[in-house]
């Protein structure tokens, strides 16, 4: 896997880059993030492709690489803006993947703290989530 081109591909990521997955993706690859859990390129495209129905402006930017000849480790922002919504916002996480013999990703398990990095940030659930954590807070 030449992973500098899986990272370029996600940070210059826009509706069309979703018919590129299985340049980098077998065709039996696992996904898992906070939301979903599914198996196959084409279910991982119809999650990427539901991406760009919900939010505006998306954009990942990787922070952090470790990798290996079997997998890597990626630090992401990624920055977005709802509808409605005027300032951006932002969303912090890892991505935890692996590779098959061939170099594709056959193994991608995103992390990412729904609760604080989206939940608290949205009007209504927000104020009832920040309230959570103050009152669960020691």
């Amino acid at each position: 896997m030449k992973l500098d081109a899986l990272i370029d591909f996600f940070q210059s990521f826009v509706p069309e880059s979703v018919a590129r997955f299985p340049e980098f993706y077998a065709e039996d690859a696992w996904f898992k993030d906070p939301f979903n859990e599914v198996c196959g390129i084409l279910a991982i495209q119809r999650i990427f492709t539901h991406m760009f129905c919900q939010v505006q402006e998306p954009r990942f930017v990787v922070t952090e690489q470790v990798a290996d000849a079997g997998g890597a480790m990626l630090t992401w922002d990624f920055h977005f803006r709802v509808r409605g919504r005027r300032e951006p916002l932002l969303i912090r996480g890892v991505s935890h993947l692996k590779f098959d013999a061939a170099g594709k990703v056959n193994f991608h398990r995103d992390y990412w703290d729904a609760a604080e990095e989206l939940y608290e940030k949205l009007p209504v659930l927000g104020l009832l989530m920040r309230g959570l954590r103050k009152a669960l807070a020691a």
